[in-house]
């Protein structure tokens, strides 16, 4: 479907100049050298003020141009792209790059311009890219589209940005990087096409091994998850994503509202789908080159130096990003005592004084250790090493063993690192910028691994939810929700404390009496959230203080809103014991329901020892969100204690991802505390809060 983008046969464009430094004559040069390098291409400048251009003739519009025209660059005032791309849909051109900016990047006049362009797009069926675009580039047909005035090496990276000057900037680094790229598409600002259509088409390139994004937001949440779950599985897909910041974000009424922003979304939807996130330009590429010759590590790293100093370093990293030292088999560890090296476990020190073939007598050994799954070769600049020798012997075991040298030094080095990048390896002089790229293939590797099963699907009541959830006329939103937040729960099958709801002192009583003492009472108000902040809560109340405790309440509330708007006082069977968690929801913009977990109480803001998760979850989603807290240690059971029941956790999370994925009028919402009790006992939602909009 976006074939003819990179490999089109011919070419308008629209906007082309004689005048030198302008986009329309730097586009129409770096086509000419796309048509001198490849056969039956053609070019066709459109421009009415010039019969020709560069020697070649000039057409006042494309619906002059007798011959198919497969993709065509636009680069004309941004008023004047409408009409370009009508008469486009009437020659039946139907891939086009819009250069040209002045669009929604430039406020609401450039906004309701863009929606015509989309408009025309729909009714032509054109595929569009930009505007606002810095163009595309395909270096293996020797295709250069955009306005930049070089092109990068061939390669196996795709890379797809928002950003055209980003694109500018990375293509003129990588030059002198030497990192080669498939495809470049500047993305600009997705009016028509975005980066899901680009990710369905390069996972079955042949030219691309891995696609790196950079990323300011996503139109669509849910598609993006979507479609980068299904690339993952075949392709590393790697995101640097800039505006993280939740800066001028309404205040939030829940807990989860007020910990769960736009960073953990899209954090949280990474994960999900298998991204790998960097959080710097070098990473961005340390991750994509490396995985671009390593796309898996089937056992512990091995380190191979010839400097203690170094060695320790690269542990330490390897410690604090998750990866584990490869445990040597006995025939290696007998080997490399044989060496009569330093240190023949793990890190393999060879000594300072060991040359070149004593590097690579270890390197060897380790290479062919079943335990090992890829190897960190560290390398410092003494006398006694010759790097040209010791680059040989990387490469020869290279094919063993995936190995990432970590040469440290200056010009002593530079010959053999050129050599390296001849073969796409890359060489690193931090020996932890190493170990952070491993941990991005160690990543990948579990990601692929990870069986993506399908959400459960559970019976429940959603004629009561829906009844319950039907908006208030003249109510914008709702909070606590009261009574019907339990009734909401028991739909659900999730488990609640027996309760009643008491207008009067008599009714509190009467309640209390037939739940049976203690009880605990709190006040019902749509308007009080967080009802402990000003005394509304009870707990532990005996007969003889139903009555004292139910004014007390009722006069706390009141001076915090209007009596028209206290419902009463809950009157709840006092639940004992167990550990207190948090199960909440905030509905991102962009990937709907964000599930969170965490310790819960009145704490959990302060502590915020949480996990996230997007709704619909599977049952491992759930788990994990549970395993990725700090607490978990605590609900294993510490010194004799029993294990919580986790599967009961789990039970309580799927069901309430199910209900805030049916019932999108949810906004934010909390069950806090959840009293989790030892394991075959359950656990108990104590507390309902939701915020609903209109």
């Amino acid at each position: 479907m976006l074939a003819r983008f990179f490999n089109p046969e011919r070419i308008a464009v629209v906007g082309a100049t004689p005048k030198e430094g302008k986009v329309g004559n730097i586009l129409l040069n770096n086509l000419m050298v796309f048509r001198a390098s490849a056969k039956d291409v053609s070019i066709y400048p459109v421009n009415p003020h010039y019969e020709e251009i560069l020697g070649i003739r000039c057409y006042p519009s494309v619906l002059q141009i007798a011959d198919r025209v497969d993709l065509a660059v636009v680069a004309v005032p941004a008023m004047s792209v409408p009409e370009v791309l009508e008469q486009c849909g009437k020659k039946g051109i139907t891939n086009v790059v819009v250069i040209s900016a002045g669009f929604k990047e430039v406020g609401r006049a450039g906004a309701i311009l863009e929606s015509e362009l989309v408009r025309i797009c729909e009714t032509s069926r054109i595929q569009l890219i930009g505007p606002n675009s810095m163009g595309i580039l395909n270096t293996h047909a020797d295709l250069n589209a955009t306005f930049g005035r070089a092109a990068p090496a061939k390669g196996a990276i795709a890379f797809l940005s928002q950003s055209g000057a980003f694109v500018l900037a990375v293509i003129d680094w990588a030059r002198t990087a030497h990192v080669g790229f498939s495809k470049v598409v500047s993305l600009g600002n997705k009016a028509v096409l975005d980066e899901c259509d680009f990710l369905e088409y390069l996972v079955m390139d042949d030219e691309t091994e891995v696609i790196t994004l950079y990323l300011e937001d996503v139109r669509d949440g849910r598609r993006f998850m979507e479609v980068v779950s299904q690339v993952t599985s075949t392709k590393p897909v790697v995101v640097l994503k800039s505006g993280k910041t939740d800066a001028g974000a309404r205040a939030a009424s829940s807990h989860t509202g007020s910990i769960a922003g736009s960073v953990e979304a899209f954090r949280t939807a990474f994960h999900q789908a298998g991204v790998i996130e960097a959080n710097s330009i070098e990473d961005l590429f340390d991750f994509s080159l490396t995985l671009s010759r390593m796309r898996g590590i089937k056992g512990g790293v091995a380190i191979v130096t010839n400097s203690g100093g170094p060695g320790v370093m690269a542990a330490d990293a390897l410690d604090e990003l998750g990866l584990e030292l490869a445990s040597f088999e006995r025939g290696t560890l007998e080997q490399l005592r044989a060496l009569q090296i330093a240190n023949f476990y793990n890190p393999v020190d060879v000594r300072g004084d060991a040359d070149s073939e004593l590097f690579g007598a270890a390197l060897g050994i380790v290479a062919g250790d079943a335990q090992v799954g890829a190897i960190l070769a560290i390398l410092s600049p003494t006398a006694f090493i010759d790097f040209v020798r010791a680059g040989d012997y990387v490469l020869e075991f290279s094919d063993r063993k995936p190995i990432i040298p970590v040469f440290m030094g200056g010009e002593r080095v530079s010959e053999t690192i050129e050599r390296f990048r001849a073969y796409g390896i890359r060489n690193y002089f931090d020996p932890g910028r190493a170990v952070k790229a491993l941990s991005a293939v160690k990543q990948y590797t579990a990601s692929k691994e990870r069986v993506r099963a399908p959400p459960p699907h559970f019976t429940v009541d959603r004629a009561t939810v829906e009844r319950l959830l039907k908006p208030v006329e003249g109510e914008v939103a709702r909070m606590g929700m009261g009574l019907q937040g339990f009734k909401i729960l028991d739909a659900y099958g999730i488990s609640v404390p027996n309760y009643g709801a008491a207008k009067t002192a008599e009714e509190a009583l009467e309640i209390a009496d037939r739940i049976g003492y203690p009880v605990a009472m709190k006040i019902l108000s749509p308007d009080i959230v967080h009802k402990t902040d000003i005394g509304c809560v009870k707990l532990g109340v005996g007969r003889e203080q139903v009555a004292e405790t139910f004014f007390e309440i009722i006069h706390r509330a009141e001076r915090y809103t209007s009596a028209r708007r206290i419902e009463g006082v809950l009157i709840q069977e006092m639940i004992e014991g167990g550990k207190e968690v948090i199960v909440g929801m905030k509905r991102d913009p962009h990937f709907g329901p964000l599930m969170m977990f965490g310790l819960g109480g009145i704490y959990v803001e302060v502590f915020k020892d949480v996990s996230f998760g997007i709704a619909p979850l599977s049952k491992d989603d759930a788990l994990d969100m549970i395993r990725n807290v700090r607490a978990y240690r605590l609900l294993r059971g510490v010194r004799g204690e029993r294990m919580s029941d986790i599967n009961s956790l789990v039970d309580v999370i799927l069901r309430f991802s199910q209900l805030s994925t049916e019932f999108p009028v949810i906004l934010e919402a909390d069950l806090n505390p959840i009293k989790a009790f030892e394991h075959g006992k359950g656990c108990c939602v104590l507390d309902f809060k939701m915020v609903l909009r209109e």
